[in-house]
């Protein structure tokens, strides 16, 4: 892990329950979270989320669809224990998504609520690269991200005064990484909002199917 990402995994886990506080609450996104529920057909769909946070989205789809079986993952154990309090129903683990293809089962859709303003470009082609050999034939991804020209990524501070690193990531540069690993885009959403640290940002959902 180098000192960009490991001072996110620092930064969430000391501030989990304040990042708890304030992102608990999901109807914002529920329109695109609803998406990604309904384009899942199976039943007892298998669900992989990457870093679930303290379990927000993990408990709106549960809500929507109790019949997922839905495993939750993070890199803070902090994060972990929330999400399980939330979500006593759901299983959770603590997993780097870079090594994500570790895991054993294949799944129905995977889930990336705003992993990638803290991966680079590198990172993220490989999460996509990754997500089409764990992804059951028609499945779903899901990921939100904040969008803007990418040399604007870099450091900044938190409200609590903690320093970390963001990434910007552009739709278009997403979809074509999309079509290049072979998924369709379903959905794509945008809607402004406000960044750690006050400024006004636009956040980027795109749905993609295989």
């Amino acid at each position: 892990m180098d000192d960009k990402n490991a001072s996110v995994v620092e930064l969430f886990g000391k501030n989990a329950r304040l990042y708890e506080e304030k992102f608990m609450d999901t109807q914002e996104y529920q329109n695109a979270l609803d998406v990604f529920c309904r384009n899942i057909t199976r039943e007892q769909a298998a669900i992989l989320e990457l870093a679930c946070g303290p379990g927000n989205i993990t408990r709106y789809l549960l809500q929507q669809r109790p019949d997922f079986r839905l495993l939750g993952t993070d890199l803070s154990p902090a994060m972990l224990d929330l999400a399980r309090k939330n979500n006593p129903g759901a299983i959770f683990q603590l997993l780097d998504c870079a090594d994500m293809t570790t895991l054993p089962d294949r799944y129905d859709g995977i889930m990336v609520g705003f992993l990638l303003p803290y991966l680079s470009q590198e990172a993220t082609v490989k999460l996509i690269r990754d997500a089409v050999s764990m992804l059951q034939p028609g499945g779903v991804l899901y990921l939100s991200t904040m969008e803007d020209d990418y040399t604007k990524s870099g450091w900044r501070k938190s409200s609590t005064g903690d320093e970390y690193y963001q990434y910007f990531h552009q739709g278009a540069w997403l979809q074509e990484v999309l079509r290049e690993h072979g998924f369709s885009v379903i959905h794509e959403q945008r809607k402004s909002s406000s960044n750690g640290d006050g400024t006004p940002v636009t956040d980027l959902i795109l749905i993609a199917g295989l």
